[in-house]
This record gives C-alpha cells, structure tokens and sequence, in this order.
C-alpha cells in the first residue's frame, strides 16, 4: 500500500494483516480521489473507521489542510500514528481512539468531507451515515465504501447521493450537501 499522489506520493505505508481488515485497493482510492479532487484543496478531512489512516493521509498528500483519523482499533491507531510519521504529516493530523458513535456525538469539529469504510454486512455504515450529518459543514461530501448489495438511502436530511460507482463487489456512494450538488 502506497500514498498515489501529492507531496508524499509513492511513499509505503504499513497495514495491518488479519481478516478483520480490509484496506482500500488502490484502483478504489485513485477513483475516489479523482472524484473529489476539486473538492480537497485546503479542506477537512474526516477518516471515520482510519484502519492504516491511507485516505486521510491521501487528502492531506493531495492538499487537504487536516485531516481527522478515528477508529475504535487501538492497533489500528498505532499504525495510523506510524503512518503519518514515515511520511511525515502528523503536524496536519489528529488521531483519536474511539468507537464512530461516541466521537461523532461529542465531537466539535466540522467536516467537509468525510470517508466511510466501516466493516461490511455489519449495519454500521446506515447508522454512521445518520450521524455524520451532524458534524458535516453545509456544502459537506460523504464518501461511502461498501459492498455492491449494500443498499443505502438516495437522502440523508440535506445530503443527496449524487453517485454510485461499482468496482467488482465494492460500491462508492457519494453524497453532496447544500449548494455542492452539481
């Protein structure tokens, strides 16, 4: 696993191995990267459900100004945290340990875009989805990882999915909020 783009292009990062974990291929994070690559530049960046930390380190490599890294994992964060220092980037970043629902509910920062991968045929990514809104800016993005057969709603208070895309049994559901619908 590498960062694509940006000032820490081609730099490796560390993952880690088991079943429990499911890295983003680099075909999905190149796409979704181009999809919102207007979209990043001096924005924050929420990485809900971090595992190695790979797209918030992608959104601040490709100019994002911060980005978040949450997850309940305590492996998870320490790879996040080993990331972020091999390339370095930890000045732009804030690593928190907690469950989605817990850091969402008492969390004052707002988002501009925020990524979604949680642990599939969990019912986890419908209930996040309903509370992300809340700490979302406006004209937020909410990028969804997912399976194919997942079915998520088209609405979500002001945010409209405005596209689906499919790359074999994954599926990437981007919601748009406010003014940001074109």
């Amino acid at each position: 696993m590498r960062v694509i783009s940006g000032k820490s292009r081609g730099k490796r990062l560390e993952t880690l191995s088991g079943d429990l974990v499911r890295p983003t291929t680099d075909k999905v994070k190149e796409s979704i990267f181009n999809i919102i690559q207007f979209d990043l530049q001096d924005k924050s960046f929420l990485d809900l459900f971090s595992g190695s930390g790979q797209m918030g380190i992608e959104a601040i490599s490709r100019g994002a100004k911060e980005a978040i890294f949450v997850d309940k994992s305590k492996r998870s964060i320490e790879v996040v945290k080993r990331n972020l220092k091999s390339v370095g980037l930890c000045s732009q970043a804030l690593v928190i340990n907690s469950d989605y629902r817990s850091f969402l509910e008492k969390t004052n920062f707002n988002f501009d875009i925020a990524f979604l991968d949680p642990p599939y045929g969990t019912g986890i990514l419908q209930k996040a989805l309903d509370v992300v809104i809340n700490v979302m800016n406006r004209d937020g993005i909410i990028i969804c990882e997912n399976e194919v057969n997942e079915n998520l709603p088209s609405l979500i208070k002001n945010f409209y999915c405005t596209k689906k895309y499919k790359y074999g049994k994954i599926a990437v559901s981007i919601y748009k909020g406010g003014s940001n619908l074109a």
